[in-house]
Order: structure tokens, then sequence, then C-alpha cells
């Protein structure tokens, strides 16, 4: 870990209102090591298992199903900062339901989460600060997840387009943003064929509801 990777770490959410010296404990106590993955590289593989929590200290990742009829669906998307397979890691024996590829080249944090069964008789400040933190990590996914079981609930793909825009804008508090998808991505989130998001797409366009280049949107308002 080098110090641009130390600073990534003192800024994520899974070491809120750490000092630094909390900070080094933990890193410590739970063995963090860091690895490299290329562009399309598999991370965690449904079916198995993990003690590993994962973040992302640079590039990105997407969480998906991938089926063996060869069907996608992405679930969510992990930039620089944040985390991934926390559940699995703390529960272990629990078989991992989604894959975990690199998005593009990409460097992880791996932390050993089963060291928390041996420090949990410590009881330690630090360790409770970054159990809670790890509630709230945990509880923002979900947010995640029922968001895009919002974006996906129309029966049209112009309202699932509208709904993940929509909400996009929101987050970012503009109406003009670059999502973390290309366009075979945005439709696998989507739940959509490419063929029918890019045709609902060039009709909103010609609509006069949106303008676009590659993952660049501008919502126009009416």
């Amino acid at each position: 870990m080098n110090e641009k990777d130390i600073i990534t770490l003192k800024n994520s959410m899974l070491f809120k209102d750490m000092n630094d010296k909390e900070i080094t404990e933990a890193v410590n106590s739970l063995s963090v090591t860091k690895k490299f993955y290329k562009k399309d590289e598999l991370i965690l593989m449904a079916g198995s298992t993990t003690n590993f929590l994962g973040m992302v200290l640079s590039g990105s990742l997407t969480i998906e199903i991938n089926d063996v009829w060869g069907n996608r669906t992405i679930l969510s998307y992990v930039e620089k900062g944040e985390f991934f397979a926390e559940a699995f890691a703390i529960l272990q024996d629990e078989l991992v339901s989604v894959d975990v590829n690199a998005n593009e080249e990409s460097e992880i944090a791996l932390f050993d989460m089963s060291m928390l069964h041996i420090l949990k008789q410590t009881y330690s400040e630090w360790l409770l600060k970054l159990l809670n933190n790890l509630l709230m990590i945990s509880v923002q996914k979900n947010m995640m997840l029922s968001q895009r079981s919002i974006h996906t609930s129309s029966k049209s793909a112009r309202g699932r387009i509208m709904a993940f825009l929509n909400n996009t804008a929101l987050k970012t508090k503009t109406t003009e943003f670059t999502i973390p998808f290309n366009r075979q991505q945005m439709a696998d989130y989507l739940n959509l064929d490419r063929s029918a998001l890019s045709k609902e797409l060039g009709k909103m366009r010609d609509d006069g509801m949106i303008k676009f280049r590659k993952n660049y949107f501008k919502i126009i308002k009416q």
C-alpha cells in the first residue's frame, strides 16, 4: 500500500470518524493487501465463498448476475472509494450470489474480515467504529438496490430510461452528466435489449427530451 492508497482508505466510509492511529490498527489487524485486476477480469465469482471485503483503490467494477444461458444483468457499479462483498465476507459461509467484474484496469484493497470473529472480544474503540461504518455501508448498498428496482419497474423502455436518468440527475444535482455505463452495460442494467435501448434513446432525442453522446447525457426540460 502506497501513500496514495492510504489517503484513499482514510477518506473512505469504512474509516469514518477514525483517527490515524485507529486506522493503522484496523489496517494491520485486518491484514489489508492490494491486488491488481485487468479489464474484464473476474474478481469474485457466483457460487464461491469469501472472507474478504473489497474496496476500489483505482478503476471501477460492475456487480453482475450472469446465468447459464449467457444473459447478464448489471446490479450496480462500484467506483473508487466504494466497497463490495461486505455481507458475504462477514457471513463467510454464505455463497456469493453475484459476479464481481473489473470494468477497467483496477486496484483493489482486500480486508480479511475473518479476523473480526477474533477481534470482537477486544472491544477496541476502532473496532466499534468500524462495525458501525460497515452497517452504514450495508444500508447504502440496500438503498442502491432499491433504486435499481425503481429504474426497472416500468414496463416500457422509455419509462426505465427516464427513471434512471432522472435519478442520476437528482444525485449529481445537474441535468448534464456522464453515466458509468457504456451502451451495452446500460441495457444490461435496465434489463433491456441493446437495440431496443438505442432505438428508444434515439426517439427521446428526436422528441426533444434528451441529448447524448456515448455516456454523456443532457436532460432537456420541457
